[in-house]
C-alpha cells in the first residue's frame, strides 16, 4: 500500500510537524517516531515509508522535545583543556567516531585549562540531560565533583588513571612515563638535567614529578634546574625558556620539556645559539605530535596513544549507558619512548 500523497499547500506555516510525517506515510505518530529513533520492533517497511515521509517534508528531529519526553537527551558531553591543542582534537575524532554510529550526538566543552570553566561546562551541559560524561583528568573544583555526584550520570575520566573506588578512566601514567624520560637521559650519560613545563595543568606536574623522583633515586636531581612556568606552551615560549636556561646554568647537557611544542622551540633556538643538539644537550619532548618526527634533528618524544584513549574511553561510556558489567574500570593504554636523534 502506497502512502497518501501530501499536498504542501494544506499544510501550516512553521516546521514539519511529527504528526505531518506520519500522515504522509499512512502510519500513527506513535509508529513514525519509533521508526526515526531507530525502533527494531518497526517493520523495515514502514521505517522506510516514514524515512521517505520525513525526506519528502524536510522533517528534522527536535531534539529537545525528545529530551523532554524521555527525560534524557541524545547526546554525551566531552570537556577537555584545549581545543588549541592537538592531542585533544586527536581524542574528539575518535570519540565522534564511536558515538555517531549509535545516533549520540557529542557536545564539546572547553575549559581552557581552568577549572572553574570546567565546572561551569558540567553545570550547563548536566542541564541538556546527556547521556553520559567524558571528562579530562582528575582535578577538578569541589562544586564540579558535587555536581558530577548528584547527577548519577555515567562518566569516564581520560588521559590519566586513577584507583579511586567506582572511577572509570583511560589513559596512562604520566608519573611512569616522566620516570622512563629519567631513565632515557641518565641512560645517555647525562648529568645536569633539567625539567621544563608550562601551562602546568596536573597531567604535566604529574610528568614532572615522576621525572623529579628518578633523578632523585639516581642522586642526580638539581632542583633549580627546574623550571615551571603557567604561561601556555608553545614553540615561542619553548625558543624562549631555553635561552634563559643555557645562559643561567650553561652546564646543563639535558632536558625534559613537558610538551612537544617545547622541545621544538628549543631544538629552534640551540640552531640559532650554536648548541649542538645532542653532543651538547640532549633534548626530549612529551606527546609525539606528528611534526616531531621531523624537526631538524629529529624529536625524542614520549608517544601517547591519544586517538585510542578516544575511542576506548567512548566504548567504555557506551557499555555504561546501556547496563553493561564492567570487568575493569581503570584501562591502561601505556605509552612509547620514541628514541630519535635529539637525544
Amino acid at each position: 500500500m502506497s502512502p497518501p500523497r501530501y499536498d504542501k499547500s494544506t499544510r501550516t506555516k512553521g516546521r514539519p510537524t511529527l504528526k505531518e510525517v506520519a500522515q504522509v506515510a499512512g502510519v500513527s505518530p506513535i509508529t513514525a517516531s519509533r521508526a526515526l529513533r531507530g525502533i527494531s520492533s518497526v517493520t523495515e517497511e514502514l521505517a522506510v515509508r516514514v524515512h521517505s515521509a520525513a525526506e519528502q517534508l524536510g522533517y528534522v528531529v527536535n531534539p529537545a522535545a525528545r529530551a523532554l519526553a524521555s527525560a534524557c537527551s541524545q547526546t554525551v558531553a566531552v570537556i577537555v583543556p584545549s581545543l588549541g591543542n592537538q592531542l585533544f582534537i586527536e581524542v574528539l575524532e575518535s570519540i565522534h567516531q564511536v558515538m555517531r554510529p549509535h545516533g549520540l550526538e557529542v557536545l564539546i566543552g572547553n575549559a581552557h585549562y581552568s577549572r572553574y570553566e570546567e565546572e561551569d561546562l558540567i553545570r550547563q551541559y548536566l542541564a541538556h540531560q546527556p547521556q553520559g560524561l567524558l571528562l579530562t583528568g582528575f582535578e577538578r573544583t569541589e562544586g564540579a565533583r558535587r555536581l558530577l555526584e548528584a547527577s548519577q550520570i555515567p562518566c569516564v575520566y581520560m588521559m590519566d588513571l586513577d584507583s579511586g573506588v567506582g572511577l572509570h578512566c583511560v589513559g596512562f601514567s604520566q608519573v611512569q612515563a616522566g620516570a622512563a624520560v629519567a631513565e632515557h637521559l641518565l641512560a645517555r650519560q647525562r648529568k645536569h638535567i633539567a625539567f621544563v613545563g608550562a601551562q602546568l595543568d596536573q597531567r604535566t606536574l604529574l610528568r614532572a614529578e615522576g621525572f623529579r623522583h628518578r633523578l632523585q633515586k639516581a642522586r642526580c636531581y638539581n632542583p633549580m634546574l627546574e623550571v615551571l612556568t603557567p604561561q601556555p606552551s608553545s614553540i615561542g615560549l619553548g625558543c624562549e625558556l631555553f635561552a634563559q636556561l643555557m645562559q643561567r646554568y650553561p652546564q646543563v647537557d639535558g632536558i625534559f620539556f613537558g610538551n612537544d611544542d617545547l622541545a621544538q622551540g628549543a631544538l629552534l633556538e640551540a640552531l640559532r645559539m650554536g648548541i649542538s643538539i645532542p653532543q651538547q644537550v640532549s633534548i626530549v619532548g612529551f606527546n609525539d605530535l606528528p611534526s616531531s618526527a621531523f624537526t631538524v634533528p629529529r624529536l625524542t618524544s614520549i608517544r601517547t596513544p591519544r586517538a585510542a584513549i578516544g575511542q576506548r574511553a567512548a566504548e567504555l561510556l557506551l557499555s555504561l549507558i546501556e547496563g553493561d558489567t564492567i570487568g575493569q574500570r581503570t584501562q591502561d593504554l601505556g605509552f612509547e619512548l620514541m628514541v630519535r636523534e635529539s637525544s
